[in-house]
């Protein structure tokens, strides 16, 4: 998974454009963040046709606060540019969860 430390607008245009994209924000800081990792590979390996690429909330505060991304960690899912969806909210998330979700918008 690539990994963003610092994410202003322009590069999120650049980094979204295209093909499908699905952006995990998180931080180092993140207990929830942390117990989520060790799914992510597996979630990749299922969803081989998305690039997953994982944002620091630390470095991209003002792009959360444009986006309503209000808590970690949180997933929005870009297809050539557009935002087709998004799991945000404040709660820890399991892999069934991502996973189910993912699904739900292909």
């Amino acid at each position: 998974m690539e990994q963003i430390k610092q994410l202003d607008e322009a590069k999120l245009t650049e980094l979204t454009g295209k093909g499908r994209v699905v952006l995990e924000f998180s931080a180092d800081w993140c207990p929830d963040c942390r117990f989520l990792e060790q799914f992510m590979p597996a979630i990749e390996q299922d969803f081989a046709d998305s690039k997953f690429v994982q944002v620091d909330l630390d470095g991209a505060v003002e792009v959360a606060k444009n986006h309503d991304i209000l808590g970690i960690p949180s997933f929005v899912v870009y297809q050539d540019g557009q935002e087709v969806g998004r799991l945000v909210n404040k709660e820890r998330k399991t892999k069934d969860q991502v996973e189910d979700f993912l699904r739900s918008i292909d």
